[in-house]
């Protein structure tokens, strides 16, 4: 298959997953008790007002009207408006995407060469203590979750140690006051570094106890450039992929590091529509992480279609 072809069939796949997850999130926020128009009468509602409200809002309009309506709004590009703040969703998105791309991004490019140092070094010696070591941690970490691992953190390093700061309450600028974003970032590396140096161990070991590998050390190559320069890019195209996996990671555990360390990012956002039944944001916020999952995983698959046609299948 030419990569192309794959690409092209990788974004029809992607686009029926989009119109799915879109689907999927619409209908569980429809299934929700309550609304909008509940949240915006306030703690004593008035019947009357409540009713006037949904007419406003369209909340009284049939669930497939209102279905087939906003599916007509998105394919004009437009993500609708806010039913609590009365703003166009892509400005409250745009209001909360710097923070949360700040804290995937950073967590994005430290992952694939913290997870190629680890899986090199236990795979050198395989059996050895280094290994056995790497692989026990990795896999202890990767077993718990970031709302465990955000509460260990915090509990150590801010108030044990007073070394960093608990949350960024009150901080307006992230990248102003750096050593805020050390532990959410921490928690955020955990689980897909844990995962992916693994991948990449036993990519390693597998190709150096290959037929090719071993003939490259009769003819004379070192050890590290067999591994690096053969060995790593013929064996890594399953890890590249599992970075890209890593994104699903960072998007649903942003939620959670967002709301423990006081972070008003994407996460908070989609939280905070989830509470007040905004329907709209939550729609378009599912929009956008299905559109950035598609992308990121269209692109891991090029990728590794470079690095070894045969190990990429639909």
């Amino acid at each position: 298959m030419s990569l192309t072809r794959l690409l092209a069939r990788r974004m029809a796949l992607g686009a029926v997953q989009v119109f799915g997850v879109v689907t999927i999130v619409f209908l569980l926020t429809e299934a929700l008790p309550g609304d909008a128009a509940v949240v915006i009468a306030g703690d004593a509602p008035d019947p009357e007002r409540i009713a006037q409200l949904r007419a406003a809002l369209g909340l009284d309009d049939p669930l497939g009207q209102r279905y087939i309506r906003w599916w007509g709004e998105l394919l004009r590009g437009d993500l609708g408006t806010s039913l609590v703040s009365g703003r166009p969703v892509a400005d409250t998105l745009r209001a909360g995407l710097a923070p949360t791309a700040l804290l995937a991004g950073v967590t994005f490019l430290l992952l694939p060469p913290l997870a190629t140092m680890l899986g090199v070094a236990a795979a050198r010696r395989p059996g050895s203590v280094v290994d056995r070591l790497i692989s026990s941690v990795s896999l202890g970490f990767y077993s718990v979750p970031e709302f465990a691992s955000a509460i260990l953190l915090i509990s150590l390093f801010a108030l044990q140690l007073s070394l960093l700061p608990a949350n960024a309450l009150g901080v307006s600028d992230l990248l102003a006051q750096p050593s805020v974003l050390v532990l959410p970032v921490a928690v955020l590396l955990i689980r897909p570094l844990c995962s992916v140096s693994r991948l990449v161990r036993a990519g390693l070991v597998d190709a150096r106890q290959s037929d090719y590998a071993r003939h490259l050390g009769r003819i004379g190559l070192s050890e590290r450039r067999i591994t690096w320069a053969h060995a790593l890019p013929t064996s890594g195209a399953p890890a590249v992929q599992q970075v890209a996996r890593a994104v699903d990671w960072l998007l649903g555990g942003v939620i959670v590091v967002e709301a423990v360390f006081v972070i008003p990012g994407l996460g908070t956002t989609l939280v905070d529509a989830v509470g007040t039944r905004d329907v709209p944001v939550v729609q378009g916020l599912a929009v956008f992480f299905g559109l950035v999952t598609v992308v990121v995983n269209v692109v891991a698959d090029a990728v590794s279609y470079r690095m070894n046609p045969a190990a990429v299948t639909l």
